[in-house]
């Protein structure tokens, strides 16, 4: 059940915990778009850390900034996408509260969850993704049509079109402008769409994706919030072992580039001639029954209770916190 809220008073962290004895705080819901994937996300997370041996997992629903933790709380598991859980606020006031928790750091929520900050760090570092331009949302785009127009910090598509001739540039912008004053346009890729987990320094198999309607956008991510959605997926991809080298090496390069350091989902796009684009990075995937990561996991035998102790163990690591 979710838990009610309670106060939280922060005490030093050990440098060396026990996953046998750690309280886990699931934190779940936020107020963005994404909310009820994540609590259901949170709903899984929740179940495979209790499989993997935690000392007491809870769920907390998370309405805004001001939740409050189980006092006793060694650890905050963020199942929040999105907006509060995927931009850096919510990493901001855990640090506050001296409340350890998994995934990334401030600035590298930050910089994986903004897409125009995505893409200039990913051209600074050489790493292939769609030729792109920044505008207002009271602007026209340049970019020959047809183009990908794209509100900057939203996820699971959430404000993404694909606009193929001139009729859809104007729904798809005055969409773009709910979400905020500028618009990414990137030049569409027409091809493949992959995924890659990573988790530390190891990239998953990679998940070929092949949507039953249109692209991979949010109907397709999550079926059973639209039954008609759906989409089919490949895993290992049914690639050649060079090319499937070549995207890993390209997806573990563009999760470095962002300096994160715990798990992510890198998102991609193959064209004709099999060259991979880089699309966007994600720091808080999700964890649904219909999710990428725990499907690649499971690829490898890393079945989702493990892989839910390995993000713990990266997470703590990286805040200077070892993991027994």
């Amino acid at each position: 059940m979710i838990a009610p809220h309670f106060m939280y008073k922060p005490a030093r962290p050990s440098s060396v915990l026990k996953f046998s004895e750690l309280r886990i705080a699931v934190l779940e819901g936020g107020p963005g778009s994404e909310r009820e994937v994540s609590l259901r996300s949170g709903a899984n997370v929740a179940g495979w850390l209790q499989q993997a041996g935690a000392a007491q997992v809870i769920r907390v629903d998370v309405q805004d900034e001001n939740f409050l933790l189980p006092s006793d709380t060694d650890l905050a598991f963020n199942s929040i996408h999105g907006v509060l859980g995927e931009d850096g606020v919510l990493q901001k006031i855990l640090e506050h509260r001296a409340i350890l928790y998994t995934g990334e750091g401030v600035r590298g929520s930050e910089l994986a969850f903004d897409k125009i900050l995505t893409k200039k760090r990913l051209d600074e570092r050489g790493i292939d993704s769609p030729a792109y331009e920044v505008i207002a949302v009271d602007q026209l785009p340049t970019l020959p049509l047809p183009f990908v127009v794209k509100a900057p910090c939203q996820g699971s598509s959430v404000g993404v079109h694909l606009v193929r001739d001139a009729d859809g540039i104007a729904p798809a912008m005055r969409d773009v402008a709910k979400y905020g004053d500028q618009a990414l346009i990137e030049r569409l890729i027409s091809g493949q769409e992959l995924t890659v987990g990573i988790v530390g320094d190891l990239a998953l198999p990679i998940v070929m994706i092949k949507p039953k309607q249109d692209f991979y956008d949010f109907k397709n991510k999550y079926p059973w919030l639209n039954p008609a959605g759906a989409a089919d997926h490949f895993c290992p991809a049914p690639l050649a072992e060079r090319l499937t080298a070549q995207i890993q090496e390209l997806s573990l390069a563009a999760h470095r580039a962002l300096g994160l350091e715990t798990y992510s989902r890198v998102d991609l796009l193959m064209d004709a001639d099999q060259r991979p684009y880089v699309i966007e990075i994600n720091t808080i995937p999700g964890m649904t029954e219909s999710s990428l990561l725990p499907e690649a996991g499971r690829a490898i035998g890393m079945e989702p209770p493990e892989l839910c102790r390995r993000i713990v163990e990266l997470s703590l690591a990286r805040q200077n916190v070892s993991l027994l």
